[in-house]
């Protein structure tokens, strides 16, 4: 908790703070890469060192691969502060969060550390959502008053992002009692809900705590107690053996008793909102396919329902095959046209059946790609062996009846030499593409792959630059479907070019990929990868990309997400359509960690079906970031609700544009095929709302409501009560008819 006596820091090289400076933070530090523990002491050389955002993790200013990293801090210290003060025991210095543990030293005296790093005892433990909050006794001899003071962050990161990125900057204050309160949740011996609250110094602090659960759809409380509690560093007060109910939240309030100043919190709990599908069949892909005369089909007809489930069609177009066991459609059809046909899906309770559409012609790609992409779980340690256990769990967990069916290996494949043709090759990883290809294919999926038009990849694997007919013609033979094509290592030709702040510049090595896709006799979808570059929305298209990236890497914070799924995505509807999209990067739910050590995804219950949601409005690329095989029940209901994706794959392919910003309200809106609406209320606050959309009618163009139906929760909604609870980082998803 942040009062109002408190004295921000200024950061830089020899900066120092005056004590009338109020009411301003440091967003900014001397930072350098690597390790060493001469950069705690207060008299380094800081010659080396340049600055950097400290709001901001560093792999977003461009510091990528980096285990260790350096903060340096000067800061003047002012003796008024304490003067005066009933508590002025403690100096407390706040440096927010940071990706993934830390130790912190002021003039060269340890004060505080989070998380483990990899020579601890315990060797590495990621603490990347905790805020860093380190009190130092006013009377420790560490402290220079009045004088130059320098505060050494050492950070180590486990995973990228990496490093400082609290939305305040550095602050120092000095604390109440209150300041040290923490409250937590977990769970007891007993496997019932607990609440702790913890403080971080050695005085003890007495209050009352309120427990409320709350309705997680309408924000009533529906249940409530009180416990008297004290916390000390020593002995934190719990509170055991609560049993919220499915689909609550506990909403948590601790007040202090000598100053009636509170610490509130809640819990994030996982909760499920998709209903269970039917056993019989249901099927929950589009009607409508796109494919090109002569290419092969690899299309998978998605259909929930029990297993086993066989399929059957009487009417198939001439060339066309059907799997009958896994409802894989083959072969392929030379003549342009629309060829419809019907398929039936059937198992013990019952059958259902679709009219379908191949449409044969120069589109494809006529709804968003959905599938996986092996980057945000495994980064550069892909193997083989993990994009096949993803795949078979694609199947086997359900997914691929969802309409789930590119199985895209990323960065890391490739062999550190080419072949003595010039052809790309694998390395020991990868024992064979083409088999890989084959078995991918016959269970009606699809294979992507990853390349970049520089001679060096991401990851610093051979790229295409100089052999993209070569690389073009290997992906044909391998049975690629898919090529993400990133910038990366192009930007050092680029550099040297003539005309390099020219549009021209940018489009160049992406025509020069597509024009060598499109001679190859099999539909490759066409991903361009730079990060949104001169403005890659107004001219992919003209490359014959089928999605093209607006933003750089997304990771799996509420700040990325936020960063990229709101403030970027406004204003690039009229550039999505079908065939080609717009693509703010794959999804951070799950299972991920660019590396061997996964987690699970920072997000909250809440900002997953938030992010979800969006990604859906959007018509954005889905493809699943997090290692498949280890999908618990929650992300496989946040993926595989049919509604929801329905939006995303609707035919109409108008993507969602910002209709209200209005505080922390936003709502988002796309016209549907079949004349609704998807809307999508969204809260990017901190703290929980009650939104009523009537409130926003004319913005949305609503005269009178007809319908209203809740996406997650699938069931309709009154009309005439659009009153909605929103948490915090939330989402009411609704399709509208007016």
């Amino acid at each position: 908790m942040m009062i109002n006596r408190q004295i921000f820091l200024c950061a830089g090289l020899g900066a120092m703070l005056m004590a009338s400076a109020q009411n301003t933070t440091t967003r900014s530090a001397l930072f350098s890469e690597g390790d060493d523990m001469a950069k705690a002491k207060p008299e380094y050389n800081e010659s080396g060192m340049r600055m950097i955002d400290i709001t901001r993790p560093w792999s977003d200013q461009k510091v990528n691969g980096v285990d260790y990293g350096w903060y340096r801090i000067h800061l003047t210290i002012p003796s008024s502060l304490v003067k005066g003060k009933n508590f002025a025991d403690y100096i407390q210095f706040n440096l927010g969060p940071i990706d993934d543990a830390d130790e912190v030293y002021l003039n060269g005296k340890l004060i505080g550390k989070t998380g483990g790093m990899p020579g601890d005892a315990g060797g590495y433990r990621s603490a990347w959502s905790v805020n860093r909050e380190y009190a130092v006794k006013a009377n420790d001899k560490s402290i220079n008053w009045d004088g130059d003071n320098v505060l050494a962050v050492r950070c180590y990161n486990g995973n990228d992002p990496g490093g400082m990125f609290g939305r305040n900057g550095v602050t120092v204050t000095v604390p109440e009692l209150i300041d040290g309160v923490s409250i937590g949740f977990g769970k007891g011996k007993n496997g019932k809900e607990t609440v702790t609250v913890s403080n971080r110094y050695d005085k003890s602090i007495k209050g009352s705590l309120t427990i409320e659960e709350v309705d997680n759809e309408t924000g009533k409380v529906i249940g409530q107690s009180s416990h008297k509690v004290s916390s000390s560093a020593k002995k934190p007060g719990v509170v055991a053996n609560l049993t919220p109910g499915e689909g609550s939240f506990l909403r948590v309030k601790f007040t202090d008793d000598l100053t009636g100043k509170d610490v509130v919190s809640r819990s994030h709990p996982k909760f499920i909102l998709t209903p269970a599908a039917p056993a019989a069949p249901r099927f929950n892909t589009v009607e409508v396919y796109g494919v090109r005369p002569g290419s092969p089909i690899h299309y998978r007809f998605g259909v929930s329902g029990e297993r086993p489930m066989t399929f059957s069609s009487s009417d198939l177009p001439e060339g066309v095959t059907l799997d009958p066991a896994n409802g894989a459609l083959g072969g392929s059809v030379a003549k342009r046209g629309d060829y419809t046909f019907t398929v039936k899906a059937s198992n013990g309770k019952g059958t259902a059946e679709q009219r379908f559409t191949l449409k044969v012609g120069d589109n494809i790609a006529l709804t968003p790609p959905m599938g996986w992409n092996s980057w945000n779980c495994w980064g550069l340690s892909v193997t083989q062996d993990r994009v096949v256990s993803s795949a078979q769990a694609l199947i086997d967990k359900g997914l691929a009846d969802y309409g789930y069916a590119y199985i895209n290996i990323d960065d890391g494949w490739e062999a550190p030499e080419r072949n003595a043709d010039g052809t790309i090759a694998v390395n020991e990883k990868f024992p064979s593409m083409k088999e890989l290809g084959d078995w991918l294919h016959s269970e009606g999926l699809k294979f992507g792959i990853y390349s970049s038009p520089g001679d060096l990849t991401c990851g610093c694997y051979l790229g295409s630059l100089d052999h993209e007919l070569q690389d073009a013609e290997t992906y044909n033979s391998w049975g690629v479907d898919y090529l993400k094509y990133d910038w990366c290592g192009y930007g050092k030709k680029h550099a040297l070019e003539p005309d390099r702040r020219a549009t021209s510049s940018y489009i160049r090595p992406y025509m020069l990929m597509g024009e060598y896709l499109r001679r190859q006799p099999r539909d490759i979808f066409y991903s361009l990868c730079q990060y949104g570059m001169a403005d890659v929305w107004k001219w992919g298209a003209m490359v014959d990309a089928n999605s093209w990236r607006t933003t750089g890497d997304i990771t799996d914070t509420w700040a990325s997400l936020y960063d990229i799924g709101f403030n970027r995505q406004a204003g690039l509807a009229p550039y999505a359509a079908p065939g080609h999209w717009n693509d703010p990067d794959m999804l951070i739910v799950g299972k991920v960690g660019w590396s061997d050590n996964l987690r699970d995804s920072r997000l909250t219950p809440d900002e997953q079906y938030t992010h979800i949601a969006l990604w859906s409005l959007l018509a954005s690329d889905m493809l699943i970031g997090c290692d498949l095989a280890q999908l618990d029940d929650f992300t496989i209901n946040v993926l595989c609700n049919n509604e929801v994706n329905a939006v995303n794959q609707d035919l109409l392919g108008k993507q969602a544009d910002r209709v209200v910003k209005d505080g922390d309200i936003q709502i988002w809106s796309r016209p549907l095929s079949d004349g609704t609406h998807a809307i999508g209320v969204f809260n990017v606050g901190g703290n929980d709302l009650n939104v009523n959309l009537a409130d926003y009618y004319k913005a949305l163009g609503i005269v009178k409501l007809q319908s209203v139906r809740d996406l997650w929760r699938q069931k309709d909604l009154s009309v005439s009560n659009t009153d909605y609870f929103i948490p915090s980082h939330g989402v009411r998803f609704i399709k509208v008819r007016y």
